[in-house]
């Protein structure tokens, strides 16, 4: 059992292979899926199924290339807060920027920043307009640190927290 209260699910190695091999390319087939794993396409699918059904695999998502959407510069923005009616603050700025076009990836955190979001955009002239406009713009932010990613890589896709 995790400090949380949650239970984790009880996957066996057959289990843990299928959802390591879907978190690698979500893309496969059921009987690519199998023969990877080394079982029978009925048990694959039928264990993927249970996965499903206990929330260990929450969904299948595709890899986008941003750049040929025309946003080839990403950047990690570190926000901070203002003390003071934080719950409120935090919910109204995580579904605020949320919605945001550029907005990625948002974090909620504990730390020196209170969220860190990952945004895609243009160019450096569009990365200033999102901090300006949608960040430092808002009262209830206190700071923003920007630091523009060069290269990553991504292992997988994970689940939200909640």
């Amino acid at each position: 059992m995790q400090s949380n209260g949650i239970r984790s699910a009880d996957l066996d190695e057959v289990d843990r292979r299928l959802v390591d091999l879907l978190s690698r390319d979500g893309r496969m087939t059921n009987a690519e899926l199998a023969a990877a794993a080394g079982v029978a396409p009925s048990t694959a699918h039928v264990r993927l199924k249970s996965l499903l059904e206990r929330g260990v695999v929450t969904g299948i998502h595709a890899s986008v290339d941003h750049r040929m959407l025309g946003r080839g510069l990403h950047a990690m923005i570190g926000v901070t807060l203002r003390p003071g009616s934080r719950q409120e603050s935090i919910r109204e700025f995580a579904e605020e920027v949320r919605r945001l076009e550029p907005v990625i990836q948002v974090f909620f955190l504990g730390g020196a920043d209170d969220f860190m979001i990952h945004i895609g955009v243009a160019d450096s002239s569009a990365l200033r307009q999102f901090v300006v406009e949608h960040l430092s713009g808002q009262r209830s932010v206190a700071s923003t640190r920007t630091s523009i990613i060069f290269d990553y890589h991504r292992n997988e896709v994970a689940a939200s927290f909640q």
